[in-house]
């Protein structure tokens, strides 16, 4: 099945590629050092004034940059009982006479580790930021290299479920992929149920203000991309005085229901797939034809995935079939980053010569799978922490429903990505009861939003600046996932200006 892209920034956000097998994911321990300590010095907090008045022990680690852990409460309403230890790193600043203070940075999912994005913070936050600002990554709570970290399936477990056919035709299809899904729901139960009613994003937006205070800060200065624009806004709602500035890059609308950000999501794929096809259809070695319309070219991608449902396609990827779902998520993967399109090209060429491996390489980097078989926690985190962020059906007939609509509005995407979130019609805690977000009290926040993002399609960062009180909407005509330090020198410019000098651009601001 497809993997819940909610949000997910695994694949993109600016990346430069190289080559698929360049960037294999190494799992989740190879994101923080080995030997790292637990907490700060002392006994562990038992009050919320504790957990604040932490210091952090820092200590070099990563070719100039320095590691240490902060301790949260699993539930904030009793700060005394359990806690999570959650591993930061920081990039201090180049300057450190005109130093601000400190960047605090997520890449998204949600899943994403932060301390991995903090570690590519030389080409993914620009010089002049990093002269006047630390640049501070952290794993949230259940993610990565957090103590403990949600773990729900094995290695083989997950290739299962990734190669089970998202869009089921037969009752017997569909019944595995409702066995994949309760399965997948039983796992987190069985090997993470202690944790699961606490790694929402309210909670970890409260992490990061006690990380805020840990750090000195008086007030929060953030990039979220993807997934990360929607625990920014969590943060802009629970401590507004404590903004100094927010840059949501890639913007999750957090008023949209859990069924339709699939379904808008879907179609923001299939957006950014026409962009690809219709860039590859003017170069004499594509895949899918040279010249010829879009519709066309498009049916052809459509038959070749057809066929693999029937009779996989070779595959020299360890465990992995050259199977419809995992070609499906190699296609997904590559609309993150324009960077990725002469992989993908690369990848079609193979496949329609019957050689899936490829694609099915691109599609490991979605879900942060090394060519050993082992995952990174990504898939496991993003499906705990999005159960339980937002309110999904329980009946089954509503997802039937609702993968029907998404297959007629977007005929590639819909129907995968909607029975992608399955395992939530079974989850075994109740998820929050929705909250209006809108930052009231908060300085001005700009909300970044690229034209043709496949992910967060860019609706969701005008509809994110409208309802934050605060909201200044910045848009990038260009295809990807997320904009800031990716192609568009105006975008890089004005983010700029508004980390360093809190300078803000007109509202509804579209760079070319």
């Amino acid at each position: 099945m497809v993997s819940l892209l909610a949000a997910s920034c695994s694949a993109g956000s600016g990346h430069n590629a190289s080559s698929p097998a360049s960037h294999r994911a190494t799992g989740v321990n190879s994101s923080y050092p080995a030997g790292s300590p637990i907490g700060p010095a002392g006994p562990p907090p038992n009050t919320l004034a504790g957990y604040y008045a932490q210091k952090l022990r820092w200590r070099p680690c990563d070719h100039g940059f320095q590691c240490a852990r902060l301790l949260v409460p699993f539930d904030y309403q009793r700060p005394a009982w359990r806690r999570f230890s959650l591993p930061v790193i920081r990039l201090p600043a180049t300057d450190s006479r005109a130093r601000i203070g400190s960047l605090v940075v997520n890449p998204g999912g949600p899943g994403g580790s932060g301390v991995q994005y903090a570690q590519a913070a030389r080409t993914q936050i620009s010089s002049a930021v990093r002269a006047r600002f630390d640049v501070v990554g952290f794993d949230p709570r259940g993610v990565a290299g957090s103590i403990p970290a949600v773990t729900c399936l094995s290695g083989p477990q997950l290739d299962k479920y990734f190669e089970t056919s998202d869009i089921p035709l037969t009752k017997a299809q569909q019944a595995t992929v409702v066995a994949q899904s309760k399965l997948f729901a039983r796992g987190c139960e069985q090997r993470s149920g202690a944790l699961l009613p606490y790694v929402g994003t309210a909670s970890a937006a409260r992490d990061m203000d006690v990380l805020r205070a840990a750090l000195g800060d008086p007030k929060l200065t953030y990039l979220g991309k993807s997934y990360g624009t929607f625990l920014g806004t969590w943060y802009a709602q629970l401590f507004p005085s404590h903004v100094r500035a927010l840059v949501l890059d890639g913007a999750v609308d957090p008023s949209e229901s859990a069924l339709n950000m699939n379904l808008i999501q879907a179609q923001g794929f299939q957006v950014a797939l026409a962009a690809f096809i219709g860039n590859c259809l003017r170069l004499s070695a594509c895949p899918l034809g040279h010249g010829g319309t879009v519709a066309a070219a498009t049916a052809r991608l459509q038959a070749l995935l057809n066929r693999a449902a029937h009779k996989p396609l070779t595959s020299q990827i360890s465990g992995q079939p050259g199977v419809a779902p995992l070609l499906l998520n190699g296609i997904a993967a590559s609309l993150y980053s324009k960077s990725y399109w002469p992989y993908l090209r690369e990848g079609l060429s193979a496949a329609m010569a019957g050689n899936g491996s490829i694609l099915v390489e691109l599609g490991d980097l979605l879900v942060e799978r090394n060519q050993h078989g082992q995952y990174s926690n990504l898939t496991e985190a993003e499906a705990a922490v999005n159960c339980i962020d937002r309110t999904w059906p329980r009946s089954l007939s509503t997802w039937q429903s609702a993968a029907a609509s998404a297959a007629k509005a977007a005929p590639m995407f819909g129907a995968a990505l909607m029975w992608g979130s399955l395992q939530c019609a079974y989850w075994p805690v109740r998820p929050s009861a929705p909250v209006p977000l809108r930052g009231k009290g908060a300085p001005p926040i700009l909300v970044v939003g690229t034209t043709r993002d496949p992910a967060t399609p860019f609706r969701w960062a005008k509809a994110l600046a409208h309802d934050l009180s605060s909201g200044v909407l910045l848009g990038w005509n260009g295809d990807g996932h997320t904009a800031y330090m990716v192609s568009s020198s105006c975008v890089n410019s004005t983010v700029d200006k508004y980390l360093i000098n809190l300078a803000v651009p007109r509202n509804g601001t579209i760079c070319p």
